[in-house]
């Protein structure tokens, strides 16, 4: 399976400390064109970056989490906006609102969401957003700040197909991981029969989520044939003709149009 490309991972987590170099290492020969790894809180953006300046192939977006957004001041979003600038940085994110864990204040979560929004506007870059549990308050504010303007991902899409063909309509890609082959996962299989091919990305937010038959295990992006499989059982065309658009799709996506191979 080539040119797979991996639009969601955090591989500077401490789950790979102690392979991670020897992992990262074998994705060219797997199959594994790209990756972007993703930033989620203001610890993990310093170490992303430098992942992306280790491996031609491995790129970044910088944001912070909503979980993660209490530490956030106007002095240290500072290096955010200065970080986000890097060459290699393709997005802002992860951004968004997570209610599910509730760890900090909405009202901040919605606060440095807006900013971070605000920052991709400015930037010219897409936007990677975390939703959980926030369904309807994370589309009234994308909304209200006309991020169809901007575009983006929604990342480990988990909420209604009606949502996933509005989030279509708003020209986002909706990121489909290791979730999709889980069984009771019946509304993301209908998400994914529902939308064209054209608006899917692949991911694995990795260490998380890896799909059957490794769930519970730490995720890498050498299991996203996995997910393949189930997508094109779901929309009934060949894992080559998903790993093609989804290429393509994720290229786009993250604006390095002019690196994609036919």
């Amino acid at each position: 399976m080539e040119h797979v490309f991996e639009t969601h991972a955090h591989y500077d987590d401490e789950w790979f400390e102690e392979d991670r170099d020897a992992l990262l290492v074998q994705f060219p020969g797997q199959g594994i064109e790209k990756v972007v790894n993703i930033a989620a809180s203001l610890a993990s953006i310093p170490t992303t970056i430098a992942l992306a300046e280790q491996y031609d192939y491995i790129y970044a977006a910088v944001g912070v989490h909503p979980s993660e957004t209490k530490e956030l001041t106007e002095e240290n979003f500072s290096l955010v906006r200065e970080m986000a600038q890097h060459p290699k940085a393709v997005a802002v994110g992860e951004i968004g609102l997570d209610y599910y864990w509730d760890e900090t204040e909405r009202s901040v979560q919605k606060y440095w969401f807006e900013r971070q929004i605000e920052l991709a506007r400015e930037l010219k870059k897409p936007l990677v957003i975390h939703s959980r549990d926030a369904a309807k308050d994370t589309m009234d504010m994308m909304k209200a700040l006309h991020t169809e303007e901007i575009g983006g991902v929604i990342h480990c899409f988990s909420n209604s197909v009606e949502m996933a063909k509005e989030y279509v309509n708003m020209g986002f890609y909706i990121g489909v991981g290791g979730v999709v082959t889980f069984k009771n996962a019946r509304v993301l299989k209908e998400v994914v029969q529902a939308i064209p091919l054209e608006r899917i990305v692949l991911e694995t937010d990795s260490p998380y989520l890896a799909p059957v038959p490794y769930r519970g295990k730490r995720n890498c992006s050498l299991y996203l044939p996995y997910v393949v499989t189930a997508i094109s059982e779901l929309k009934q065309v060949s894992e080559e003709e998903v790993v093609q658009v989804t290429n393509k799709n994720a290229h786009q996506l993250y604006r390095l149009e002019g690196e994609w191979l036919n």
